[in-house]
């Protein structure tokens, strides 16, 4: 088989396709939760501790001179990033937890047989009395 063949049957695989998917709502939920965090959550929170924007939150190592830009340790943009990744990983994991006590409750659901109708009874019965 030819390594274009090859290439085709893997990227035509459901499971790569379903993956493809996954990766893009991914990358959309991820702007909502930073929007989410930038913009709702974060807010509230700078106020409380002083009106302190994270972002702009940096040690200087080398003031800017000239041309040269400053040289600095941006660690507010670390918190604001590691704060999205804290709620995003959270709704993540509430996401997978409701679903696996979805499947628990659908395993946990005994699989009872209808009951058998008038006809079906009345065909039992019958066919019993054909037997003897």
């Amino acid at each position: 088989m030819g390594i274009i063949q090859e290439f085709k049957a893997f990227a035509m695989k459901g499971n790569v396709i379903d993956m493809a998917v996954g990766i893009i709502i991914g990358a959309a939920f991820g702007k909502i939760v930073s929007s989410m965090v930038n913009d709702i959550i974060m807010p509230p929170l700078g106020l409380l501790i002083g009106g302190v924007n994270f972002t702009d939150l940096s040690i200087v190592m080398k003031a800017a001179e000239g041309d040269a830009p400053a040289v600095s340790i941006n660690y507010g943009n670390f918190l604001q990033v590691s704060f999205d990744f804290l709620i995003v990983a959270f709704a993540i994991f509430m996401l997978i937890k409701a679903i696996n006590a979805a499947q628990k409750k659908q395993e946990q659901a005994p699989l009872t047989p209808p009951a058998p109708t008038k006809e079906e009874v009345l065909l039992t019965e019958i066919r019993d009395l054909l037997k003897k």
